[in-house]
């Protein structure tokens, strides 16, 4: 590794200073000639290509004459929803043509809600409040997700806050393998497949470009992007950009804020020697959105505003968003539920070509978050409990009864490195590679006062904080945890028959060590924890190019999911009947593991591409977390994280879209099918007199809809573009009795605009209107809060099962959105 990180810190030190020996077209230069039409057969992608420098623009076929400031050449297969794809797996992937007509600030999810397999639901159109995703079946903590090749996935429970990743005008592509991760994909928790984002390169020409929104919801944004283009006589450039966004929440008096930045510099010499680096800065002042009950939707539907509504409900009877009134709210004063984060990533790509068959790559990133979920409850300073000790607490000289403040934060830093060799010789490559990380994450609970006016003292809850008579902050989680990743891969690709059959096989090995400070007292694992894990990972494929148009692929891959941090403690109020905090540790447990295959077949002519892919997974250790009731009333109870058992999931995923056809016209459609199935009885809640099963063995998996299906038509003929999609979705079970769900929908958004020809200095400004949820449908989008049975079951063994509430998030309503956009 010493050498490796002598070229690293080489390869940085010379970002400034190379010369430039071959300059590459830049994507942003307009009216140039494309330089091919065709690509030839060619050698496919290995098995680990995670790297933005193994993604080039070359992978796809370009047929347009010239590409506008924005990245649009009108000539995107189904108007930017398909990209010529090579590796031996299902791949879908959209790019700039796509996204660039979107609704300013769409997060990734958003951008890729019309693939097959992803089931997507966003709470607002311009993608402040985050979206919720599942992909043939898994939800987004089972999916991996890069920007420029670092993991995106929070460390701790692999949750994706896909409002903070990037903005979407600073977007190449985003890539979604539906299958499986790449060997070199830096994930502990990809058994559902990956999400690969890339980002623009900087122009080579000084220039930049700027758009501004405003509508529904009193939605506001503004972005700009200033390029340096090419600094000296050297191939080095780089882009600085900044947005500021702002919108409310509909049927509530929250205004949700986003701040953010980007950076990128590139510096490129040779053939194909590459440095970069990309750093992203966010920080967010959003109001957390309630999930909701089927009971409390069926009531209150989006909820009230105010208690003069037409309903006359009054503030205290609200359930489907938080309350405005701080007098009349109490808890569920809206300002009580804030989710303030600040993020920076930052990742520096980089590829050396250490000769004529060797190549290096390094990806060494850092990764630092700190943020919060606020909430408040009525407290009683007098009797405060520290695991078994009853004690006196005091804030800020008081030591009383009443409402406290009481956020949940962490703090992450998260430093790591890919590194790679590629040896090719002749029909045969070779690929090794290590990547390492080690991450620290504090996970704490303290809490604060709140003024007269109801909001609270500080949002961090910074201080002053409850202080235990024993000198002790009171906190409900207080836990710090140590990550240490050791992963080593190696793939062969052998190349025959002139490149038309290529076999690849992989292994990968991975070897997690996690050491945990519970900094409660009187926990059941004690204040230290130390855990690993190993898991070997093995990966096979073949693809054949029966000509340059039709290619047939199998695959076989193994892919985990580590268990949560969360698993390691106890936390949570302190119950002296039970003698135990009202979350558990589960330590022992192992990892979730999916083997999946594959076979499909993909067509890619002038104008036509298309894929049709059967998959079949096989789930052992699904890791899940369930509320454990200690009697029959479940007056007494404890959430613990357990092992789902195992799952099979057989499917077929479809797409096919075109190059202009007719009209300037674009379509493209997906579809999938999916039966995803428990293999297991899930362990119910213990009850009095012993513990059962749920028979869930055979259910259909939550999160699992049986079909979708989605169709997006383009139109562009270079001044007035616009287009239309519609997606459906079927029935998603919330439990895994199956005996609650909710219904199918169909969603319609569309997007009309002009593009004028250059003013002065202004290159192509154009105006567009995004229109999201045309027929304003209300529903209810996505399952966030999973569980056993909702209904009283009697389980396997005869015994009473208590059920508890699933909960949901609520889409978008319909909005409009104009912008003005322009280049420069």
């Amino acid at each position: 590794m010493r050498l490796t990180r002598l070229l690293s810190t080489s390869a940085l030190i010379a970002l400034g200073t190379l010369p430039a020996f071959a300059a590459p077209t830049s994507s942003t230069d307009a009216k140039k000639p494309a330089a091919k039409a065709e690509t030839q057969i060619m050698a496919p992608s290995m098995m680990g290509n995670t790297s933005p420098t193994d993604y080039h623009e070359e992978h796809v076929t370009v047929h347009a004459q010239h590409r506008y400031f924005d990245g649009v050449t009108r000539n995107a297969v189904g108007g930017g929803l398909m990209t010529k794809q090579d590796s031996a797996k299902s791949v879908s992937a959209v790019s700039r043509d796509f996204i660039s007509k979107q609704v300013p600030g769409s997060d990734p999810m958003q951008l890729i809600s019309l693939l097959p397999g992803a089931n997507v639901t966003a709470t607002d159109a311009m993608g402040l409040t985050g979206s919720s995703m599942s992909l043939r079946g898994m939800d987004q903590t089972q999916v991996g997700f890069t920007l420029e090749g670092f993991p995106i996935n929070d460390i701790g429970n692999y949750a994706v806050y896909s409002q903070e990743i990037a903005d979407p005008e600073n977007l190449r592509t985003v890539s979604m393998a539906q299958g499986s991760a790449d060997l070199d994909s830096p994930h502990l928790s990809s058994t559902g497949g990956v999400v690969d984002m890339y980002m623009v390169d900087p122009a080579m020409k000084k220039g930049g470009s700027f758009d501004v929104s405003y509508g529904s919801y009193n939605a506001t944004r503004g972005f700009l992007r200033l390029d340096t283009g090419k600094i000296g006589n050297t191939n080095l450039r780089g882009y600085f950009s900044g947005s500021y966004a702002s919108e409310d929440r509909f049927n509530t008096d929250y205004t949700n804020r986003k701040l953010h930045a980007e950076t990128k510099f590139v510096n490129d010499w040779g053939n194909g020697n590459r440095i970069s680096l990309a750093i992203i800065g966010n920080r967010l002042y959003n109001y957390l959105t309630r999930n909701v009950s089927m009971a409390s939707w069926n009531q209150y539907g989006l909820g009230v505003k105010n208690a003069s509504d037409p309903k006359g409900l009054p503030n205290t009877q609200w359930d489907s968003n938080f309350n405005p009134s701080a007098s009349d709210g109490g808890a569920s004063y809206y300002k009580l539920h804030q989710n303030p984060f600040t993020n920076i990533y930052t990742s520096a790509p980089s590829t050396f070509h250490l000769s004529d068959h060797l190549t290096l790559t390094e990806t060494p990133y850092f990764w630092y978050g700190e943020g919060n979920g606020g909430s408040a409850y009525n407290t009683n300073l007098s009797k405060m409990q520290w695991g078994k000790q009853s004690l006196t607490a005091s804030l800020n000289g008081k030591s009383s009864s009443g409402l406290l403040y009481n956020p949940s934060t962490s703090t992450t830093y998260r430093p790591g490195n890919v590194a790679k060799l590629t040896l090719t010789t002749g029909a045969n490559r070779l690929m090794v590679g290590y990547w390492f990380e080690y991450s620290k994450q504090l996970q704490t609970s303290p809490y604060t006062g709140i003024g007269a006016d109801g909001n609270p003292w500080n949002v961090w809850a910074a201080g002053p904080n409850a202080v235990l008579s024993n000198g002790q902050t009171y906190q409900y989680r207080s836990t710090l945890t140590q990550t240490r990743v050791h992963t080593m891969f190696i793939g062969d690709t052998l190349s025959l028959l002139n490149n038309k059959l290529t076999i690849d096989a992989g292994f990968k090995y991975a070897i997690v060590m996690r050491s945990g400070h519970n900094f409660l007292p009187d926990t059941s694992t004690g204040p230290y924890i130390n855990k690993s894990w190993q898991q070997p990972l093995p990966t096979a494929a073949i693809r054949y190019q029966l000509d340059a148009e039709n290619q047939f692929f199998i695959s076989a891959a193994t892919n985990f999911r580590m268990p949560t941090n969360a698993a390691l403690y106890d936390a949570g109020n302190y119950n002296t009947t039970t003698n135990s905090y009202s979350t558990r540790a589960n330590v022992n447990q192992n990892t979730e593991i999916s083997i999946s295959e594959e076979a499909g077949y993909r067509y890619t002519g002038h104008t036509i591409m298309g894929s049709v892919t059967y998959f079949h997974y096989n789930f052992t250790n699904r890791l899940f977390n369930q509320t454990q009731c200690l009697d029959a009333q479940c007056n007494n109870f404890y959430t613990t994280s357990l092992n789902g058992g195992g799952q099979t999931t057989n499917g077929v995923d479809a797409e096919i879209g075109t190059r202009p056809i007719f009209y300037h016209l674009r379509p493209y459609a997906s579809f999938e099918y999916l039966d995803s199935r428990l293999g297991s009885n899930l362990a119910g809640t213990s009850t009095k007199g012993g513990f059962d099963y749920l028979p869930t063995k055979g259910k259909v998996a939550p999160e699992a809809p049986h079909y979708q299906a989605a169709f997006n038509l383009d139109y562009d003929d270079g001044h007035l573009f616009g287009g239309y999609n519609v997606k459906y979705v079927s029935k998603q079970y919330s439990t895994f009795m199956n005996d609650q769900s909710i219904r199918g929908y169909v969603l319609m958004n569309a997007n009309i605009g002009y593009r004028f020809a250059d003013v002065g200095f202004l290159k192509a400004p154009n105006v567009r209107v995004n229109f999201s949820n045309l027929t304003d449908h209300a529903y209810l989008g996505f399952v966030k809060g999973i569980q056993g049975n909702a209904n009283t079951t009697t389980g396997i063994n005869g015994r009473t099962i208590k059920g508890s509430t699933p909960t949901y998030s609520i889409a978008a309503p319909f909005s409009a959105i104009a912008s003005v956009s322009a280049g420069f």
